[in-house]
């Protein structure tokens, strides 16, 4: 066991950008505290992704170039991990990991952390895609496993999401701009949840700009992550709030929501 509990967050994902929304508006907020410490984990390198129009990159050098373009955009968010680490499983290939394989790799770096907060993607995968849903389930049994342990940190496992509301006026204005609507029954499209479901949302507004100046950075990926007719002032809009599904403890249904990551845990 290591590192203290105060104020501390590991946010596990599948790819380079699935970390740069979800909780950097948190780590902006509480990233200059003193405790705070940020651990990041990513499963692949992204090398399959998709390649923008015209960028300089190939299917070989994809995956250097995105795990550098991950590197530029905690240092152009202003707060860069204090432990990264890269599982270099094959991009795509995560669900097909033995399962034990994963949960032991992360509940290992989990243990040494030992994380006040842990964030991942929940059973939706927030778009579908495999390695997120996996990722996301092998990080629940590695909290639950290290947290069964005793010891410090792990009092919370947070899922990240999307309000169906919003998905709602996107869709909205995808439709507008006569572009197709996302479709949460196929894979790689944007999936909501209900609103009534979110235990937490961080007002994110004054540190907005920190986060689209992280998503800028991701310039392979801009085709995917921005939508051509969407301004900065949309995209500031769209990261002012980040809603949040506690995973555990479960809460009762009544409980009021939660402004912050850490609420109550302090």
């Amino acid at each position: 066991m290591g590192f203290p509990a105060a104020r501390s967050l590991a946010l596990v994902v599948a790819h380079p950008d699935d970390d740069a929304y979800g909780v950097a508006g948190s780590i902006a907020l509480h990233g200059d505290e003193a405790g705070f410490r940020y651990t990041l984990v990513h499963a692949s390198y992204g090398e399959a992704g998709d390649i923008a129009p015209g960028f300089p990159a190939t299917r070989e050098t994809l995956g250097a170039i995105r795990r550098e373009e991950c590197e530029n955009a905690w240092r152009a968010h202003g707060r860069v991990p204090d432990r990264h680490d890269w599982l270099e499983y094959s991009d795509g290939g995560v669900a097909e990991v033995p399962f034990s394989e994963l949960v032991d790799r992360i509940a290992g770096i989990l243990d040494d952390e030992r994380p006040l907060v842990v964030a991942t993607f929940g059973p939706d995968g927030i778009t579908g895609h495999p390695d997120h849903v996996t990722i996301g389930r092998a990080t629940d049994e590695a909290f639950h496993r290290v947290r069964s342990r005793g010891g410090p940190g792990l009092q919370r496992l947070v899922h990240g999401a999307i309000r169906e509301s919003t998905m709602l006026r996107w869709n909205a204005a995808r439709i507008r701009h006569g572009l197709p609507p996302w479709d949460p029954q196929r894979v790689y499209h944007l999936r909501g949840v209900p609103d009534y479901l979110r235990d937490i949302e961080v007002n994110t507004t004054t540190v907005a700009h920190r986060i689209v100046a992280g998503l800028k950075q991701h310039r392979s990926q801009a085709h995917v992550i921005f939508d051509s007719n969407r301004t900065d002032e949309d995209w500031l809009r769209s990261v002012g709030r980040e809603p949040m599904i506690i995973a555990w403890p479960l809460r009762p249904p009544d409980a009021p929501r939660l402004a912050d990551i850490f609420e109550g845990l302090d």
